[in-house]
This record gives C-alpha cells, sequence and structure tokens, in this order.
C-alpha cells in the first residue's frame, strides 16, 4: 500500500540542482556551494541539492585526506548556508570518518540549520568495464546500511547516492513509504554518464510514479574522475523537466504533486500491483 501525503500540504515548490565546479581546494569548494545555495534560494528554490563529494575531488586516493567527522566543517557550512537561506538543503556528499571506517555520506538540514538525517552511500562503486573504466570504491568505503527519507512541507523525500540509483528496490520501497522525490546527489563518469544517467533517472521516475532528481559536479577535464555533468530533473511521466550542460550551473524545476497525483489515478500502478505474487520490502530500516 502506498502513502499519500495529508491534503494540508503544498503542491507545488521549486527544487534546485547545484552543479558545482569541485577543486583540490576545500575551502574554495565550501565557498562556492554557500554561493550557489544562495543563488537559489534568490530564485524561489525550496529544496537545494548539491552533487556527490562536493567538498572534494572523487576518488580512493582523495577519500582518507579530505574526510570529516559529522558534524564537521563542511556540514557547519551547510547548516549555516540552509539556515541562512530558509531552505532544505541535501548537502550532496562528503567523505565521512566515524570510528575508523569512511563512508560517502549526504548530509541534509532543514530551514532552521537542524541536520534532519544523513545517508551513507549503500551500494558502493565497484565496477570493471574493459578498456575504459575502473573504480572500486570499496578499497577505502564502507557502506551504509540504512534507508533515507525526510519530510517537508512539500512532500517526503528519498535519499540515494550516484550508484544506489541503478537498486530499483530502493527507489519501490521510498515510493511505497510515500516519497514523491527521490534525489540521488552523482557523479557518473565519461563511460557510464551518456549511456545510463538519464535513462536510470526516467526508469526510476515510471516505476514508481515520482519526480527523480540527480545533480552532479561539473565536468573538469582536467581531474582525475571526469563526472558526466548533466545534472537532471524528471517528473512521473518520465520527461526530463530540467537539464544542465557540462559546466557549472543551476537548473530548477517546479514539482508539481498535483500532476503526480494525476498521473497515479490515469495509470494506477499503485493499486494494481499484485501483492497476492510479488513484494519488495525493506529489512532493516535504521
Amino acid at each position: 500500500m502506498y502513502l499519500e501525503p495529508p491534503p494540508c500540504w503544498s503542491k507545488l515548490f521549486r527544487l534546485a540542482l547545484a552543479q558545482l565546479h569541485v577543486s583540490k581546494i576545500k575551502a574554495d569548494n565550501l565557498g562556492r556551494a554557500q554561493k550557489i545555495v544562495k543563488e537559489a534560494a534568490g530564485q524561489g528554490a525550496k529544496v537545494v541539492v548539491l552533487p556527490e563529494c562536493f567538498n572534494s575531488p572523487y576518488g580512493p586516493g582523495f577519500f582518507a585526506e579530505y574526510a570529516e567527522k559529522i558534524p564537521g566543517e563542511s556540514t557547519q557550512v551547510l547548516s549555516e548556508a540552509a539556515k541562512e537561506c530558509g531552505v532544505y538543503l541535501v548537502g550532496g556528499s562528503i567523505p565521512e570518518e566515524d570510528g575508523g571506517k569512511l563512508y560517502n555520506t549526504c548530509s541534509i538540514f532543514g530551514p532552521d540549520g537542524k541536520l534532519l538525517v544523513k545517508h551513507r552511500k549503500i551500494h558502493l562503486f565497484d565496477i570493471d568495464v574493459p578498456g575504459k573504466i575502473r573504480f572500486q570504491e570499496s578499497e577505502t568505503l564502507s557502506p551504509g546500511n540504512c534507508l533515507s527519507m525526510f519530510e517537508t512541507p512539500f512532500c517526503k523525500v528519498g535519499v540515494g547516492i550516484c550508484y544506489d540509483i541503478r537498486f530499483a528496490e530502493l527507489a519501490q520501497i521510498y515510493a511505497k513509504k510515500g516519497c514523491q522525490l527521490l534525489v540521488y546527489p552523482g557523479a557518473f563518469n565519461m563511460t557510464t554518464g551518456p549511456a545510463h544517467w538519464e535513462l536510470l533517472q526516467r526508469g526510476r521516475a515510471v516505476d514508481n510514479q515520482v519526480y527523480v532528481a540527480a545533480a552532479s559536479p561539473a565536468r573538469d577535464e582536467s581531474a582525475s574522475y571526469v563526472a558526466w555533468g548533466h545534472s537532471s530533473v524528471v517528473n512521473p511521466w518520465g520527461e526530463v523537466i530540467a537539464k544542465a550542460g557540462s559546466e557549472e550551473s543551476v537548473v530548477y524545476a517546479d514539482i508539481d504533486l498535483q500532476y503526480l497525483a494525476d498521473m497515479r489515478q490515469q495509470i494506477p500502478i499503485t493499486t494494481q500491483r499484485r501483492n497476492d505474487l510479488y513484494s519488495v520490502n525493506s529489512v532493516q530500516e535504521g
């Protein structure tokens, strides 16, 4: 059974995806994030999403060097930015150190600057495409073990990080628990990006009749890991309603929850599922 939001919740709000240029200088990355959150709030955004590894270069060789506790320097900046601008801030992700282990962690802050939830990347990016790319997050990172959702006055939001988007079950559970927006800070590369970045977002959106937003770092051809870019928002019909290029930018989308409700009424898959034959359920809530 799918949960619907209370009728008092707002049906329309503006979402912003901040496609940041990420350098090797943490202070610059944090300052750029602050500036771009203010810019997005000035354009009416109520929810702002930063990219994966927004405070450091992306790669196993960087995680330990840039890792922080939470709370720490980077999350303090995020907290202050959320409070100053009065927005829900999905803080992309940072390398987190806790108990001698490293995690790829997204912290979400409310308009009062308080930490709402933190999501540790559940599925680590361990791939080997011969002749194109080999990447092993598990060489340095540990996986998270919890689903992550947070409430806003607009809708409930489910959180994943990059590779998490490939696992349809996670999105299904989020939708089943009432999430109408799924956000994925991510950093697909020049091999997987053109092949699967948009395809996966559209698939998760159509399968679950939800909005899906994915925020990438801007492309830097000189980096050791080159991000694809193209941060985008997809509606429940599977249409890309906002999309960045490869450069640093902010893209906006007006999330229309009445449109989502209409889609679910017109094509009522949420009530037509054969729960007597199959089901997808969470084992650990966190």
